[in-house]
C-alpha cells in the first residue's frame, strides 16, 4: 500500500515536538508544505532556518489552506486555540494534537467546537527530551516510539484512519486507547516522574550546601534529574489538566516513601532489602522486555 499524502499541514506551536514533527513529515515526503503558527518569533525563525516549516502564517490563513492542523502548544492553551479555530475551521480540515493529557482537552474541544468536534482526533506522541524549543528538534524523534490516539465517538472511521497514517508517517507506532485510560497510565509513568525529578532538584537546591552537593553529584543524580530540565510551562499545565490522576499516583508514592522512611528509622534492614529486591527484579524484568 502506498503511503498517504497529507497535502498542506499546519503546526501550531513549533517547539521541540512541533518542529520535530515538521522535520519528520518532510523527511517522509508525505506533505506538500508545512506551515507554522506560533507566538515566539525566535522559535518560528529557528524552525524556518532548519527547514521544519516552509512559511509562517496566521491561524486564519492556516485554517484556509490546511488539510491537517496539529496543535503542539502547552495543553492549557488548547481551549483558546479551539475558540479561535471554531469559526474558521473548514469542513474538510482535520485537527489533531500532541498534548500530554487528553480528557480535559477533549472536554474543551467538545464544548467549544460543538458539531465540528468530529474533526478533532486527539493524539499524544510519546517522545520528547530534556531540552525544549525548535533548536532541539530531530527528524527521527518519533521513530520507534508510540503515538497514542484517543478517538472520539464522533470521529469517522475514514478520518481516524487518515490520522493514524499521519502519525505513522513519522515512524511512530500508533496505539488506540481511551482518554481516561491514557491519563491514568501517563500520570503514573510520565507525569509523576517529572514531578519527582523537579522535587529532588528543588530539595538539593534549597540546602545551604547546595553547591557542594551538586559538585559531588554523579550519574545517578544526573539520570534522575535529567527531566527536570524540561519545559516548566508545559509541565505546569500537565499537572493542572491531569490533576486527579497525578494526585492519586503522588499519594500512593508518598505512602510508599513513608513506609520506607519508617523502615529506615527502625533500622529494619531485612524489610528494606525485601522491598528493594522486589523493585530491582521488577525493573530488570521490565528492561529486558524492551
Amino acid at each position: 500500500m502506498s503511503q498517504a499524502h497529507f497535502g498542506t499541514v499546519t503546526i501550531v506551536g513549533v517547539g521541540l515536538i512541533g518542529a520535530s514533527l515538521g522535520l519528520a513529515l518532510k523527511k517522509a515526503g508525505c506533505v506538500t508544505e508545512v506551515l507554522g503558527v506560533g507566538r515566539s518569533q525566535a522559535n518560528l525563525d529557528q524552525a524556518l532556518t532548519m527547514g521544519a516549516i516552509d512559511a509562517v502564517v496566521s491561524l486564519p490563513e492556516a485554517a484556509a489552506r490546511s488539510q491537517i492542523i496539529v496543535l503542539c502548544m502547552p495543553v492549557a492553551q488548547m481551549r483558546a486555540c479551539f475558540i479561535a479555530l471554531e469559526p474558521i475551521l473548514q469542513v474538510n480540515t482535520l485537527v489533531t494534537d500532541a498534548g500530554s493529557t487528553k480528557s480535559e482537552i477533549i472536554l474543551a474541544a467538545k464544548e467549544v467546537l460543538g458539531k465540528k468536534a468530529c474533526q478533532f482526533i486527539p493524539a499524544h506522541p510519546i517522545a520528547g527530551g530534556a531540552q525544549h524549543g525548535a533548536a532541539a528538534a530531530q527528524a527521527d524523534l518519533f521513530r520507534g516510539k508510540q503515538t497514542i490516539i484517543c478517538p472520539l465517538q464522533e470521529n469517522s472511521a475514514t478520518d481516524l484512519d487518515l490520522i493514524k497514517q499521519f502519525w505513522s508517517a513519522t515512524g511512530a507506532t500508533v496505539k488506540l486507547i481511551s482518554a481516561i485510560q491514557h491519563d491514568a497510565i501517563y500520570a503514573a509513568v510520565s507525569h509523576l516522574p517529572h514531578v519527582l525529578s523537579y522535587a529532588l532538584m528543588l530539595s538539593v537546591m534549597n540546602a545551604e550546601d547546595a553547591a557542594e552537593k551538586l559538585g559531588h553529584a554523579g550519574g545517578g543524580f544526573r539520570d534522575f534529574t535529567r527531566i527536570a530540565a524540561s519545559s516548566p510551562e508545559m509541565w505546569r499545565d500537565i499537572c493542572l489538566t491531569n490533576r486527579a490522576a497525578i494526585l492519586h499516583e503522588l499519594d500512593q508514592y508518598l505512602a510508599i516513601t513513608k513506609h520506607l522512611r519508617d523502615l529506615i528509622a527502625n533500622s529494619d534492614g531485612a524489610a528494606l532489602e525485601k522491598l528493594f529486591i522486589k523493585a530491582s527484579e521488577a525493573r530488570q524484568k521490565w528492561t529486558g522486555s524492551e
